[in-house]
């Protein structure tokens, strides 16, 4: 879900953490894992979001983080009014901060907690889950939006999976019913 105003986003995650990214320059990236993912660490993320935002045609700094359903519910209800949690969130940034100063293009947050759950469900890592949404934040920062584009963003996302080796992503999935989870073994 993209957050849409005049004014940019709520937040710039790496202010609101800026002593532990004290020593970034303006437009380095920046991925915060309040919580941590198994088989993703910080540097691999950046490298994603690096080929990502590439792929996606973005020059400007995304920042990214990794967070708990409470505070993805708690931003969804700040800034889109809808009390729940949610998987991503996109806040891009005014134009102005898009400046050559700045160079942030937008950031995005995730619920670990929700793509630990649509790992599971859907069968694949907790990491490539994390890869997925990083890719449908990213797009909404690059100005598509699914609600509204008549299948564009899901044409486009298509082709970047593919390209970025990812699985299913998330407009796809709203079309076509969950696929049934392997059978566990029991172990002796």
């Amino acid at each position: 879900m993209a957050w849409r105003a005049e004014t940019g986003p709520p937040v710039y995650f790496a202010c609101l953490l800026c002593k532990t990214f004290a020593g970034k320059r303006a437009g380095e990236k920046v991925v915060i894992l309040r919580k941590k993912i198994a088989g993703l660490s910080r540097s691999t993320l950046e490298r994603f979001v690096s080929r990502a935002k590439r792929a996606a045609g973005l020059r400007d700094t995304v920042n990214v983080l990794i967070t708990s359903s409470s505070e993805l519910r708690s931003l969804n209800r700040r800034f889109r009014g809808a009390d729940k949690a949610t998987d991503v969130l996109s806040f891009p940034a005014p134009r102005l901060e898009r400046s050559k100063a700045r160079r942030v293009y937008g950031e995005v947050a995730i619920s670990a907690d929700i793509a630990r759950d649509n790992a599971g469900r859907l069968g694949h890592s907790v990491a490539d889950e994390v890869r997925i949404l990083v890719l449908h934040g990213i797009l909404h920062l690059a100005g598509f939006d699914h609600e509204r584009d008549n299948g564009e963003m899901a044409r486009k996302e298509s082709r970047l999976r593919l390209q970025l080796k990812l699985e299913g992503g998330l407009i796809e999935r709203a079309q076509v019913p969950d696929r049934p989870r392997p059978a566990r073994r029991k172990t002796a």
